[in-house]
């Protein structure tokens, strides 16, 4: 610009000088600029010209971003740093620039700390529900679709069939691989606070419960009743899979729904017409095929919506 010059500052320690780095304004005196041996005192202290412009700006040709930072640490020789390891890997860059040893130190202490507990994050964290109120807050909250399995072995007033441990065992078991498969997608909730049911898994969308599978059962002995812990295993990878469709979406795909109850209902209606002790009516092969290409068309079509969002 043609009001900028080049010149050189000198003065006392408590002179206030004007610096506008990279368009960041700020303002503090001499003896604070050369408080370190840094670059800044070569600055200021009448050993290199520095550029100003016609309003007695100091111009400094860096991003000011953290130079409030920076000014801190001249202050006071320490500093709090960023939170985000991006932003202090950019402090980093500056203080290099500035030649603040001790502040490059400090930042590359704590982006190797960092570091350390990344390498430790767990990938795959699953709550421990403690409460009716925590449980309520975690699913309202939560962007993704949840999960939860209830379990209540602990409860010693119910008789238990002999398969029942293991059937427990493996619904445990299903549940940790399913968190593991599905963690960056599903929150996955286990409840231990106690309750009438021994197993159950229970599937919601967008806060609201959409699903549920109870694993337990009553059976009739000679002398009394027992209860039992079934493994459902290819109704709860269903329910599962379900649940996706509610990623990301206000809801599930209307056709794709759709398609599915059509599917079920007609299997419905055919294990009915065939339990019941009357006559089966039996639709003609034409009717058969008409139903079954209207019902792929449209399984078909939210297929393709869910490709395409």
């Amino acid at each position: 610009m043609s009001g900028d010059h080049r010149t050189v500052i000198k003065g006392s320690p408590s002179q206030y000088v004007k610096l506008n780095v990279g368009g960041s304004l700020h303002y503090t005196t001499i003896g604070t600029l050369t408080k370190h041996d840094t670059m800044l005192r070569a600055m200021f202290s009448g050993r290199m010209e520095v550029l100003t412009d016609s309003e007695g700006w100091i111009l400094i040709d860096r991003c000011g971003k953290h130079f409030g930072i920076i000014l801190n640490f001249l202050r006071d020789g320490s500093a709090p740093l960023p939170e985000s390891p991006r932003e202090t890997a950019e402090l980093l860059a500056e203080a290099k620039y500035y030649c603040v040893a001790e502040l490059v130190n400090a930042c590359e202490n704590a982006l190797k700390r960092r570091e350390r507990e990344r390498d430790v994050e767990p990938a795959c964290r699953v709550p421990l529900v403690t409460s009716a109120r925590e449980e309520q807050m975690l699913i309202s909250t939560s962007a993704k679709p949840v999960v939860k399995l209830l379990i209540n072995r602990h409860n010693n007033k119910y008789s238990y069939t002999s398969a029942s441990d293991d059937n427990l065992l493996k619904n445990l078991e299903l549940f940790d691989k399913l968190s593991l498969r599905f963690s960056g997608r599903v929150l996955f909730l286990k409840d231990v606070i106690g309750s009438q049911e021994i197993c159950l898994w229970s599937f919601f969308g967008h806060g609201k419960k959409v699903a549920e599978v109870c694993c337990t059962s009553i059976v009739y002995a000679t002398d009394k009743k027992h209860t039992k812990v079934e493994f459902p295993e290819a109704r709860i990878y269903e329910e599962t899979l379900n649940i996706l469709l509610y990623e990301h979406r206000p809801g599930p795909d209307a056709d794709l729904m759709q398609a599915t109850s059509t599917a079920k209902g007609a299997a419905a209606a055919l294990a009915a017409s065939g339990n019941a002790g009357g006559p089966v009516s039996h639709a003609s092969d034409e009717e058969e095929e008409t139903a079954t290409t209207s019902t792929r068309r449209v399984v078909s079509a939210g297929l393709a919506r869910l490709r395409l969002s």
